[in-house]
């Protein structure tokens, strides 16, 4: 009797681990369950060969191992972003004040564009056990938390990607730092009261102020809450050049392949004038023969080109003139998951 009582207890306690755990704060899959990381790559409706809808996304995560097609769309009810977005929305936690959150956009929905702002988007949301930071591409995306989770018509256009990363509370403190240097412009945000002591410089730009900086620039490891690593390197306007040229390729001693969205006209070239080169791809084919030109990507996204170097990053800024005057920066991973996952779709490039 009393094994048959212990096997229950532990039945029991089993049960309300896994409800806590998938109750946490985190990135969430196309299932909706709690993962590590996810990344997605929103097709352009512009193809060669085709025209899409300019909602399909293809899925990566460390479970599934290489671009799966979504079953999903984008502008949807169901899939990756919404789960995790919607812990925001549906969960209320942004009526709460025992959790952070900020939406930034240079390009908000409905707001008027203000120049000033670094060229950077993302959501945050965190409690102090843990949370996720989603930075992606699209903009005017995503929409106030009273409204719920809308997708805009202007980001079906051009190809997107979002990265979103679950840390423990601690990392946060790392990410906040980082932040100031990219200034982004919050259009709605909470840091309550009792976070303010942790988190100063959140709490400002919260409110709209800007804080002081001691350099134009600043790299740093964060480690997701299973212990990946990522480096995530920042700009401000003051460091006036080619985050991916003048800084990113030189610290990694790597040369890279850019996938960024060119204005014609203002495009900076492929470089080779430094140790380590930057050259700019021009054609993208991913799984299931999709193939889009690079001017129909409004993504920003860099691999090495040596497979050894085994270099992935995603950010925020165009190899665009600019933008050398903007701040922004990049967050790079090791994973060679992620690294094949990437490189493998490069069809085109322009060598120095």
């Amino acid at each position: 009797m009393a094994s048959q009582f212990t096997l229950c207890f532990q039945i029991i306690a089993i049960f309300l681990c896994c409800s806590v755990c998938s109750s946490d704060i985190s990135c969430r899959n196309e299932a909706g369950e709690p993962v590590d990381w996810f990344i997605i790559y929103k097709l352009p409706r512009n193809r060669i060969g085709e025209v899409g809808s300019g909602v399909e996304y293809m899925y990566l995560d460390s479970s599934v191992g290489s671009w799966q097609m979504s079953k999903f769309s984008v502008n949807s009810t169901q899939g990756a972003i919404l789960n995790t977005l919607n812990q925001l929305y549906m969960g209320k936690a942004y009526k709460s004040i025992s959790s952070v959150y900020a939406l930034y956009n240079d390009a908000p929905p409905v707001l008027d564009y203000i120049q000033g702002y670094g060229h950077t988007k993302g959501v945050l949301l965190f409690d102090r056990s843990q949370g996720f930071w989603l930075s992606h591409s699209i903009p005017h995306f995503p929409s106030f938390p009273e409204r719920g989770y809308l997708y805009p018509s202007s980001g079906k256009v051009n190809g997107q990607t979002a990265l979103c990363v679950t840390y423990q509370y601690e990392q946060f403190l790392h990410v906040a730092k980082q932040l100031v240097f990219l200034y982004p412009r919050f259009y709605n945000c909470s840091v309550p009261a009792g976070f303010h002591a942790d988190l100063p410089q959140l709490a400002q730009l919260c409110e709209g102020s800007k804080p002081p900086l001691a350099s134009n620039k600043r790299v740093d490891e964060l480690f997701s809450i299973r212990g990946e690593k990522f480096v995530s390197f920042v700009k401000s306007e003051q460091f006036v050049d080619d985050i991916y040229t003048g800084w990113v390729a030189q610290v990694l001693d790597a040369d890279l392949l850019v996938e960024s969205w060119q204005t014609q006209g203002r495009e900076l070239p492929s470089n080779c004038s430094l140790p380590k080169h930057t050259m700019n791809i021009k054609r993208i084919q991913l799984p299931t023969s999709v193939r889009f030109q690079s001017h129909h990507d409004h993504s920003k996204w860099c691999v090495s080109r040596a497979y050894e170097n085994q270099v992935t990053c995603l950010g925020d800024l165009n190899r665009e003139r600019g933008q050398l005057w903007r701040g922004g920066g990049l967050v790079c991973s090791f994973n060679p998951l992620i690294y094949k996952a990437f490189r493998q779709v490069v069809d085109w490039y322009i060598d120095c």
